[in-house]
């Protein structure tokens, strides 16, 4: 199937022809024509499954081929939960437009305001952004959107997970053209407060389902080894990044320090390393990106910053120093590789510390994940007993032991003797019968 056949403009399948981008995904195969009719959607597509084109491309055809609803105001806004990802978005989004009159910027979190001021009085057509900034510019009436045609939310689960709820609710209150279209995305409908947004965002939208977070991704081979403390998994660590099928690989932990740790240790044996972490400035977090995006870098060490928003075809290996306490995490994580039908490998380390966290991913993805061993490195670590299961037990016991009855005693009865006069055997003393008087005798001489 051709883009054309879905009924994208033919300037748009140039452009997507100069990207060596030729077939529509399922994802979008399914989603493009309900979007171009004009229909709100709910679409549910796991992490790498071309998405973004999966919006963009009916955004761009609504802009290029209808009027607009307002002169000044925004055509389309395309929020995201984080900077990193929407800095993806942006990238290709003006891939998309380059050589039109077309203007698109982006409103994020980090950089400077008054900026992003100037740049919304050029009118853009477009905007990208992050929902805290974007609320606090519709707070200081920096512009308006009372006339978008188009909402977009990417990764609606993940805003949620976040606490987003109250800026997504000002931005749709701020967005309300009845003629509106709203798109939503995320890793899956089954999230506690999507079902609330969507009734409140979304007027009879369309559903479409393409794969489940929780389906095992053919290209990513995942592999998972026991650690017996952290000096083990730093050797694990050393042993794989030494490996010569290596092309540029993603480390994950579970702390700011530790990216940063392990990043100077993989530095001073020789190796071309970064460390990026939530607490570093956009500009600083935008220079390692885009230089690891150029392959500047050969291993990126991280947090969950960069578990969505970065798709690079050169990621070969994605490696979990430490498990996400978020069984979601770990399906963002690891979809890093294994993109555009490229072969990707996902190692995930597990010590003492991990385990509660494997035991819900193991929950959670439904599969059965065996550990493997390398040789020299096996762990003595085999898991931790379940906690539940000795509580249960205990409880069980003690129910039992509740219903043993002990034998009853056989209580003698206790004979009844006569209770000595003036009491008979009842215990009730004799009626005493009065002295009869004599009437002829005084009162005064009976009492003496």
């Amino acid at each position: 199937m051709q883009f054309e056949t879905l009924g994208i403009d033919i300037r748009l399948a140039k452009q997507l022809a100069h990207q060596a981008i030729t077939e529509p995904t399922e994802i979008q195969q399914k989603s493009i024509p309900v979007v171009i009719a004009g229909k709100d959607l709910f679409a549910q597509s796991k992490t790498g499954s071309g998405k973004t084109l999966a919006f963009l491309l009916p955004a761009l055809q609504r802009v290029l081929k209808q009027k607009p609803l307002s002169k000044r105001d925004p055509r389309v806004l395309i929020i995201t939960p984080t900077r990193e990802l929407a800095n993806q978005v942006y990238t290709q989004l003006r891939m998309l437009i380059a050589g039109t009159n077309l203007i698109a910027t982006k409103v994020l979190g980090g950089d400077n305001f008054n900026d992003q001021i100037k740049a919304l009085r050029k009118e853009p057509q477009f905007i990208v952004a992050t929902p805290g900034r974007l609320a606090d510019h519709l707070k200081q009436k920096s512009f308006y959107i009372s006339g978008l045609e188009m909402l977009i939310l990417d990764e609606a689960d993940r805003m949620m997970d976040l606490g987003f709820k109250d800026e997504i609710n000002l931005i749709n209150e701020s967005a309300d053209h009845r003629l509106r279209q709203t798109l939503m995305f995320s890793a899956t409908l089954e999230h506690a407060e999507l079902d609330t947004l969507s009734s409140n965002l979304l007027t009879k939208p369309k559903k479409v389902i393409v794969g489940s977070a929780i389906e095992k991704h053919e290209d990513i081979t995942q592999s998972l080894f026991l650690a017996d403390h952290l000096d083990h998994k730093e050797a694990l660590l050393n042993h794989f990044v030494s490996q010569q099928n290596v092309g540029q690989c993603i480390i994950f932990t579970a702390t700011r320090h530790d990216a940063q740790r392990l990043s100077e240790l993989l530095i001073n044996k020789g190796m071309n390393s970064a460390a990026l972490s939530g607490d570093m400035s956009q500009s600083k977090r935008l220079k390692i990106m885009d230089a690891f995006s150029k392959e500047q870098y050969q291993i990126l060490v991280t947090t969950d910053v960069a578990s969505r928003g970065l798709d690079l075809l050169s990621v070969t290996h994605v490696i979990n120093f430490d498990l996400p306490k978020n069984s979601e995490e770990y399906v963002h994580r690891i979809g890093r590789t294994g993109r555009a039908g490229f072969k990707g490998q996902a190692i995930s380390f597990v010590g003492p510390k991990d385990w509660e966290n494997f035991l819900a991913l193991k929950k959670y993805l439904q599969q059965e994940l065996t550990f493997l061993t390398v040789d020299g490195l096996k762990a003595k670590f085999k898991g931790l007993k379940d906690k539940t299961a000795k509580k249960s037990n205990f409880k069980n016991k003690k129910v039992i032991n509740k219903q043993v009855k002990k034998p009853v005693k056989s209580v003698k009865k206790k004979i009844r003797t006569p209770i000595p006069a003036p009491f008979d055997i009842d215990g009730q003393s004799p009626l005493k019968r009065k002295p009869r008087v004599n009437k002829e005798t005084p009162i005064q001489d009976i009492d003496e």
